[in-house]
């Protein structure tokens, strides 16, 4: 079966789940190479145009909430200050009519998660004295949309590890965004913070991240058929040092849509993604989104009905 063209939005700028795993059996990737990870996915996000929403490094596989942006927003100017930072070590000189090239590939999601894996690989077989590939197949992204559906999937992201058993707090996991910013008071400005609600649309980021952190515990401690919860003792000493109200909603949601969906959001949103990439999806057949148990007003869309 052919594979279905990547779904990319270039005209406005798009918020994609990103997932990626290694062929390599077992847990290939040990915190030390976490770390080579992290400065790697750091590095190309202050060359290419985008921001990191969110990530999670796991001993197998990696999960980014990345947002791009249009071609045209990018002045030449600003071409040429990344230009510089790509190459600091180098003495080549960014001539006028390069700059397109530039602009397109660092507007582009497929060459920035390309070239964030193939220097993993460099590194990976260096470093183990090995050749050959390291990640299985090309990496899956879901677009979703700015709001409630982000800010799921980006719990959904930081939850991964106490799902997994290794932590029973989140930010106790150093290679997750929840992590960064508990660890590094989100160093360098790295992360947005921006999760696209309107209740998070104040100025102070400490606060917006407290009560980013208060919505994923409050989630976190909900059982899950996907794995490991937060304890009730853990949730209960967080509430009474950080909490100043519980989320009266605790939604019991069903993983699997945030990531083998092709879309993610309002039921709106969704149709108009699917009208959008229509052809490349070989679908005839208007289709209607799938309403996600457990969320309110969140749909997907599936490849496959």
């Amino acid at each position: 079966m052919p594979r279905i063209p990547r779904m990319l939005i270039t005209d406005q700028p798009a918020v994609y789940h990103v997932i990626s795993r290694s062929a390599l059996p077992d847990l290939p990737i040990s915190d030390t190479d976490k770390e080579v990870f992290l400065k790697l996915l750091k590095f190309l996000a202050s060359v290419y145009f985008v921001d990191i929403l969110g990530f999670c490094i796991m001993g197998n596989h990696f999960h980014l909430l990345v947002q791009t942006y249009p071609e045209d927003e990018m002045s030449d100017q600003e071409v040429m200050r990344r230009f510089e930072i790509y190459y600091k070590n180098d003495d080549r000189i960014l001539t006028q009519d390069q700059i397109p090239h530039f602009r397109q590939k660092w507007t582009n999601l497929s060459e920035f998660i390309k070239e964030l894996k193939q220097r993993f690989t460099w590194y990976y077989n260096k470093t183990y004295g090995r050749k050959g590939y390291f990640w299985s197949d090309r990496f899956k992204s879901v677009i979703v949309e700015k709001g409630y559906t982000l800010i799921n999937c980006l719990a959904y992201i930081d939850l991964n590890p106490v799902r997994a058993g290794i932590v029973q707090k989140p930010e106790d996991y150093r290679w997750s965004s929840m992590g960064y910013v508990a660890r590094t008071g989100n160093k360098d400005g790295f992360l947005s913070l921006d999760f696209g609600l309107k209740q998070y649309e104040i100025d102070d980021e400490e606060e917006r991240f407290r009560m980013y952190r208060e919505y994923v515990y409050e989630h976190g401690c909900l059982e899950s058929p996907k794995g490991a919860s937060i304890n009730e003792e853990t949730i209960e000493k967080e509430r009474k040092k950080k909490f100043k109200f519980t989320t009266a909603d605790r939604l019991l949601y069903r993983t699997r849509y945030l990531t083998e969906g092709v879309f993610l959001g309002s039921r709106q949103f969704v149709k108009e993604q699917f009208q959008r990439f229509k052809d490349k999806l070989k679908i005839e057949r208007d289709r209607e989104p799938h309403k996600i148990s457990g969320f309110e007003n969140v749909f997907s869309f599936r490849q496959t009905p």
